[in-house]
């Protein structure tokens, strides 16, 4: 018999949406965990994604660390090899870089290198990207990075649902996943009440948000809101009918939905925060150009951020960012239309 999923009762944030799946998730599993650095009381971290929780289930489950990245993912490591499901936070992606070797060398290489016979159910949290003035060392998109890293699932959510949904997947997986979360995006609030339950959304899935015909933009994390706003200002101008992809899955990749809408629109934009130079969209790109060369329209575009440091200054970084503004452009470019205000 199928039940009707418990909502929230008014909207959430994307931050609250979060505390919800580890609320319910440390509610429901006894041996789901939390470690990060100022996770706790009093903070609940950087951005209050884990607010409440220590007082709800104690010291021993909400693990407030040292600040060491790398041993709070070996620390994880450990546990999910003796049985439990850690999820443990690194407070920006920048700190990858620290983190790395127990992510890319130990976690994500234990079911390969033991013929199957070891799992990882690790969930590593990091906050990502810019939009708030975090300068060069705290606003860095790596995403591009850690999918190339076989074994590792990797994870980027637009909407309060999709993070909640997404989050709870990443905690039940027996593989380690990587939950990157937009800083910009943490204070979006949903429209409307979401599942508070057990709902979980499929890793691998991606979702079409807006249909259309003419032309197919593809995007995740903060930049499906600008190619949402980027295909209402098209539609305005000049009448183009914009589909819009939101991948939320990075690997796995949904790559039957990409190419099922990039068959049918013939034209394709590749839109991400992260630098164009090597980006994920890269990857997009040359998929979608190795299966459909013969019927596109167009070459594939991408959109991504200047090849150089992200800057402190709020000017310089809309400078350096990509935006809805910049990606109607290239929509304009791509039929050809000039002389759009």
């Amino acid at each position: 018999m199928n039940r009707t999923p418990e909502l929230s009762t008014s909207p959430m944030t994307f931050a609250e949406a979060l505390n919800s799946a580890l609320d319910y998730a440390l509610q429901t599993n006894p041996d789901v965990v939390l470690l990060g650095e100022d996770i706790g009381t009093p903070s609940g971290g950087i951005y209050k994604v884990t607010q409440g929780l220590e007082e709800r289930y104690g010291a021993g489950r909400v693990i407030t660390t040292p600040i060491s990245e790398q041993g709070i993912i070996g620390m994880g490591t450990g546990l999910a090899l003796c049985g439990k499901r850690p999820v443990v936070e690194i407070m920006l992606m920048d700190y990858l870089t620290i983190a790395s070797d127990q992510l890319i060398n130990h976690a994500a290489k234990f079911r390969y290198t033991t013929d199957g016979a070891s799992h990882v159910p690790l969930t590593v949290r990091m906050h990502i990207g810019g939009g708030t003035m975090g300068g060069s060392q705290h606003s860095q998109s790596l995403e591009a990075w850690l999918t190339h890293i076989p074994g590792l699932n990797v994870i980027m959510p637009s909407t309060p649902a999709d993070a909640r949904g997404l989050l709870l997947s990443c905690i039940n997986s027996d593989d380690p996943c990587v939950m990157l979360e937009c800083i910009e995006l943490l204070w979006s609030k949903e429209r409307h009440p979401i599942p508070t339950g057990a709902q979980q959304i499929p890793l691998g899935k991606a979702r079409i948000m807006k249909t259309g015909d003419d032309i197919s933009l593809i995007a995740y994390g903060r930049s499906v809101s600008w190619c949402l706003r980027a295909a209402e200002l098209a539609e305005q101008h000049s009448g183009i009918s914009c589909e819009v992809i939101d991948l939320r899955s990075l690997v796995p990749l949904d790559l039957n939905l990409i190419l099922d809408s990039a068959g049918k629109t013939r034209r394709v934009l590749v839109a991400h925060a992260a630098g164009k130079f090597c980006g994920y969209g890269a990857e997009i790109a040359c998929q979608i150009t190795e299966f459909l060369h013969a019927i596109l329209l167009h070459p594939v575009v991408r959109v991504g951020s200047l090849a150089s440091p992200v800057p402190y200054s709020a000017p310089l970084e809309k400078q350096h960012t990509p935006d809805s503004d910049r990606i109607f452009d290239k929509i304009m470019n791509i039929f050809g239309i000039t002389g759009i205000d």
